[in-house]
């Protein structure tokens, strides 16, 4: 089944892309295009999981948790790995685990934020005095340190640490997410006041997520919101095994136009060289139809993209075979897919390891190469 949509060569590179992202096409030389990727599952939850943390099951660290340990964090008084949803957004098949800290001290797991919600995090506002407050606060602070010094237990550490960022997102989150601030030119641009609800509802996260990264914030990932076409629903909104055309379609204006906005807001100010935009599904979509106008999962083949600081831009690594089923030139994976975005933050991803049961784990197993093709 031959594609809806027109693929086009866009910018001086002559990249192709898909005219379902014309406002992203508009970015394409500072896109380097993955062709060939590949998973090792074919299945939401466990394809989700390896996306995230690398094992195709749950217990491991997420990306985010491992940027944050290798990184450190920059705003001490927001977490270092925040998930954004916004209207009718959850957790992909997998649940919250995908965004866990696995076996990294707890401070390392996400945080999951409601960019459009009265209470961005449930319970932010306080219902008692500061002074009284920190009172409670330094108190539970004495028993957990007198207790840390017999034990030496780094979850009880981690726990005091989360008690105090909690203390101060108490006024950094409200603050982060009223974006009334912004002028409305900007808003604008993230498809806000666009009429269409679900581009409104993810332009949103875009725009708190910039917020998030000019404060600091190591690892921010975004939700999408299912258009309700499709047999995936809330949790898996691109699953289209029927209606591809009406699916894929709603999908991509929801994000297109948003992620647009972020990367040219993040040139504008300063900040795109020093950040890392990351574009991927759990895996890809077959080249033939399921039933008459849907697409199965496709493990085998399929495409990914990253963008910023340190991308050779206007590029395609890989391919995948005539159809678009196999990747047959220059295979790669999420290990790979790591190994690079970690090599672009100055990490080397066989050093950075935690040692658990009495092995040293890392987001890329005991596999992974620099796809060094796509760095500058």
């Amino acid at each position: 089944m031959a594609s809806p949509w027109e693929f086009k060569p866009r910018g001086q590179s002559g990249l192709e892309i898909s005219e379902l992202f014309p406002h992203i096409a508009q970015h394409a030389d500072s896109l380097a295009v993955i062709r060939s990727m590949t998973s090792k599952v074919n299945e939401h939850a466990q394809g989700n999981y390896f996306a995230h943390t690398g094992f195709s099951f749950m217990g491991h660290p997420s990306a985010g948790a491992w940027i944050s340990y290798g990184l450190g964090t920059e705003n001490k008084d927001l977490p270092g790995f925040i998930v954004l949803q916004s209207g009718a957004a959850v957790p992909p098949h997998g649940g919250v685990g995908v965004f866990s800290n696995g076996y990294l001290p707890g401070q390392y797991q996400a945080s999951i934020l409601k960019a459009d919600g009265d209470e961005a995090l449930p319970n932010i506002k306080p219902h008692e005095t500061d002074a009284t407050q920190r009172q409670r606060l330094s108190f539970i602070k004495s028993m957990d340190d007198r207790f840390l010094r017999e034990a030496a237990e780094p979850q009880v550490e981690a726990a005091i640490k989360n008690y105090e960022t909690a203390y101060r997102m108490q006024t950094a989150v409200p603050e982060l997410c009223d974006i009334r601030g912004e002028s409305e030119a900007t808003k604008k641009m993230y498809g806000l006041g666009s009429g269409d609800p679900l581009m409104e509802s993810y332009g949103r996260q875009a725009l708190v997520a910039r917020r998030l990264i000019e404060r600091g914030v190591r690892f921010v990932e975004l939700s999408c919101i299912s258009s309700g076409i499709g047999a995936g629903g809330p949790p898996n909104p691109w699953d289209q095994h029927g209606k591809i055309l009406e699916g894929h379609g709603a999908m991509a204006r929801q994000v297109d136009q948003p992620i647009a906005a972020l990367m040219t807001d993040l040139k504008q100010r300063g900040l795109f060289e020093d950040t890392l935009i990351l574009f991927t599904g759990e895996f890809g979509r077959t080249p033939f139809s399921q039933g008459s106008d849907g697409r199965d999962h496709n493990p085998f083949g399929f495409s990914a993209w990253i963008a910023g600081g340190g991308v050779r831009g206007g590029t395609a690594f890989g391919a995948t075979d005539d159809l678009g089923y196999y990747a047959v030139e220059k295979i790669s994976s999420f290990y790979d897919y790591y190994a690079t975005v970690l090599y672009l933050l100055g990490i080397d991803h066989e050093k950075l390891t935690y040692r658990f049961g009495g092995r040293d784990f890392r987001l890329t197993d005991v596999h992974g190469n620099v796809l060094k093709e796509i760095v500058t």
